[in-house]
């Protein structure tokens, strides 16, 4: 499949059907021996959603119609916070969370979110498929939730802004930003003396619009699919972090399925989340033309400064002490040396 921005272009146009994506599941649900609730935060046409109906289907047919996924994109189910506490509970099964905000449960699960750690997709691979991304997913487990293999890509993180474009860490002084309910989040833009506010995602759109906040930090391809670009005027190709999104499963649902079904579901998970990697690699990489196309001024400032910054504000020493030494190495053995 080449999801390609004149895919995105055109699945943009029937967002207004987005609040019934669920609805055709629902005769085939009354079939099924399981039916799994599975939430997201993203628009329907994001390539997450896009490979997991092609995933959806293709489960329900190895499983001979046992296993139903129903999708519930586009925080149907509430904010980020509301759909923790729901897997959590048993209110959905399934839901694809950022680590970095999976760490207000978690602490570990941010560390893939450490400013300008990763220089390149190499490298997050490296990690997050490797020792690393095997560590956090053994402190996800011990908070008695399941975790899929591999994390989902969600991309290099940009900076948007109503108000001027970030060329270096002196741009962010005072700097009203919107970031994720994260700690790892705020701790960053405070070290840059930046003025950073808690907004969950579901609200960005008219934060921005309503000048509560001058700009947010998201990779491009959400930066497109949400429309954020109607709100902004600069987008500084900043790349601070690179962010994925862990498929998480509430663990009394998971382990009462059948193992011959958790296999098949488990497979198919895992090979969606690699075809979306590349799908949302090519499409941040396609999308900073469309974005300007349609009026965002793009910049691209020099990283190193930005770096440097963090370090001589203790940015890396505070957060190595607060990972601790094991999980700081296993990261450092995939970007080099940071504190």
């Amino acid at each position: 499949m080449n999801f390609s921005r004149r895919t995105l272009l055109k699945a943009s146009a029937a967002m207004t059907f987005v609040g019934g994506v669920a609805a055709p599941h629902v005769a085939r649900a009354q079939q099924a021996e399981f039916t799994f609730k599975f939430a997201n935060n993203l628009p329907d046409v994001h390539p997450l959603n896009v490979r997991a109906k092609e995933m959806a289907a293709a489960i329900k047919t190895e499983t001979n119609g046992r296993f139903d996924l129903q999708i519930f994109p586009n925080n149907q189910l509430g904010s980020d916070t509301d759909m923790l506490s729901q897997i959590r509970s048993g209110g959905v099964e399934f839901f694809t969370l950022s680590g970095l905000i999976l760490a207000t449960l978690v602490p570990a699960a941010s560390i893939n979110g450490i400013g300008f750690a990763f220089p390149n997709y190499e490298s997050v691979w490296k990690a997050m498929d490797g020792e690393l991304g095997a560590y956090v997913r053994g402190e996800i487990a011990k908070a008695n939730l399941a975790v899929m293999d591999k994390i989902w890509d969600n991309g290099f993180r940009q900076t948007t802004s109503s108000t001027k474009p970030i060329n270096g860490p002196d741009d962010f002084k005072g700097f009203k930003i919107r970031v994720p309910v994260s700690p790892l989040w705020t701790s960053m833009f405070k070290a840059f003396d930046a003025a950073p506010a808690s907004i969950n995602f579901s609200e960005v759109y008219s934060a921005l619009q309503t000048k509560v906040v001058e700009g947010q930090e998201n990779p491009l391809a959400l930066i497109a699919t949400a429309k954020l670009y109607e709100v902004q005027k600069y987008c500084s190709l900043t790349n601070h972090m690179w962010d994925g999104f862990w498929f998480l499963a509430n663990r009394r649902a998971w382990e009462k399925l059948p193992e011959d079904v958790r296999t098949i579901v488990a497979k198919n998970v895992n090979a969606a989340a690699l075809k979306q990697r590349t799908d949302t690699e090519k499409l941040n990489a396609t999308t900073r033309d469309d974005l300007a196309a349609k009026g965002l001024i793009i910049n691209q400032p020099e990283t190193g400064p930005f770096r440097d910054k963090l370090r001589q504000a203790g940015f890396y020493a505070e957060w190595k002490g607060k990972y601790g030494d094991h999980a700081w190495d296993l990261l450092e053995k995939s970007v080099g040396k940071l504190a």
